[in-house]
């Protein structure tokens, strides 16, 4: 094939100059500048693919918990009919599974020791076409019978109150009831049926489950508040709310799992963009490094580059050949990292673990952190940017030593050779 003759001249110099001591240097510096390059994209994808995979692990236990929709009634009153609400939010065909809940703040006290918690009241049956806890839990849910006043703790709650299943707790109502003596506060008596792990400290810690016929008596509310519903696809989350506000009006809220956890799912975007942000300054720092590179490359080929002047080359051709140089460096070094990115994030399950045998240590110790592996999801959405910005950034750096080699006057170049 008649390759143009800039590109043939530009990959040569990528890859030749080892036959002088000026040139073997300028070509160790090119080496550098291609590793620094390769180090970065690796970096960044390494760094993006353990944080997608730690962020798929907290909202894997967080939605094994809660619900991908919630409809309530903005003031807090029952539903009329929970069954037709939910019939009604079937239609859309995202929704499969819904089920009714009551949920409010109370106190749950033993003895001395008393904590805030959230108190959910739910149906059994219903709830575990919604939640991947009640589905697995479900003999331990099928002991909240209505009447019977049995109450499933969060294991870190039930810890911290120092309780059993069997053992006998106190929950204290918000508002209480008015008597002659005075505001009394509203308490009942729960029985333990039975704890819950769900892996995450937030709901461990702070969350009961009651039947929700006890919930509704406890609160005084006349029947379930609002409506949980199961999506197929849980990243539809925010779409199907807003279509179910739409179809529902103003009579409904509708709140996805994404806005019930904003503080953490707004944390996580903002960390990840800082980070890509951070990392991709390594990336362009080594890419920048080829401007020194092609510079001195510049400076000792201005012989060669008078001599292609003189048989007919143009200026633009000149430019052509040092743009290719470059690019070829930005390409390979990018290529590089984007392969050994992948390698490492695919296998990080076997390559961590290798390392904390090498090491004796342990990163993520099962006793200090909720996840003690070190997860990794590889995502297109991030890798294809990764490899975009760095070639983008290496042509850009080959545009000012390219342009100066372009201007090389070649009866100057000639002159003392």
């Amino acid at each position: 094939m008649n390759w143009p003759y800039e590109l043939l001249i530009g990959w040569r110099y990528t890859r030749a100059g080892r036959a002088g001591r000026r040139n073997r240097f300028i070509s160790f510096i090119s080496g550098v500048s291609m590793l620094g390059i390769a180090l970065g994209v690796a970096a960044l994808i390494i760094v993006l693919s353990v944080m997608n995979g730690f962020q798929k692990e907290v909202r894997g236990r967080m939605l094994s918990v809660i619900a991908h929709v919630e409809l309530f009634d903005a003031q807090g009153n029952a539903l009329p009919d929970w069954h037709a609400t939910a019939a009604e939010a079937r239609k859309n065909p995202e929704v499969i599974g819904a089920a009714p809940f009551v949920a409010a703040q109370a106190l749950v006290a033993r003895g001395d020791e008393m904590r805030g918690a959230l108190v959910r009241g739910i149906s059994p049956a219903e709830e575990a076409t919604v939640t991947d806890l009640a589905a697995q839990r479900k003999a331990t849910f099928a002991k909240l019978q209505p009447g019977q006043w049995g109450i499933v703790l969060g294991v870190e709650l039930a810890r911290q109150l120092g309780v059993h299943e069997g053992d006998k707790v106190t929950i204290v109502a918000p508002g209480g009831q008015i008597t002659p003596a005075g505001v009394v506060p509203r308490l009942k008596q729960f029985t333990v049926v039975g704890t819950f792990d769900s892996g995450h400290y937030e709901y461990d810690s702070a969350l009961t489950l009651i039947h929700v016929d006890d919930a509704a008596r406890l609160f005084r509310t006349d029947g379930p508040t609002g409506v949980q519903l199961r999506l197929k696809n849980v990243d539809d989350a925010r779409e199907v709310a807003w279509q179910l506000q739409s179809s529902f009006g103003q009579q409904l809220v509708v709140r996805d799992w994404t806005r019930t956890n904003r503080n953490w799912f707004d944390a996580v975007q903002i960390e990840k963009r800082l980070m890509f942000i951070i990392l991709t300054l390594i990336v362009a720092v080594a890419a920048f490094n080829l401007v020194s590179t092609l510079v001195m490359t510049v400076t000792d080929k201005q012989a060669d580059i008078a001599i292609l002047r003189t048989l007919g080359a143009s200026p633009r051709s000149i430019m052509s050949i040092f743009v290719v140089q470059g690019a070829a460096a930005g390409v390979i070094g990018t290529l590089a990292g984007t392969l050994l990115g992948l390698v490492v994030a695919f296998n990080i399950d076997v390559i961590v673990p290798f390392i904390e045998r090498m090491l004796n240590t342990t990163f993520l110790p099962s006793s200090v952190y909720l996840i003690s592996r070190m997860p990794s999801d590889p995502q297109r959405g991030d890798i294809v940017p990764i490899v975009v910005i760095s070639l983008l950034l290496a042509f850009v750096a080959t545009l000012y030593p390219s342009w100066r080699a372009s201007r090389v006057n070649p009866a100057e170049a000639l002159r003392y050779e």
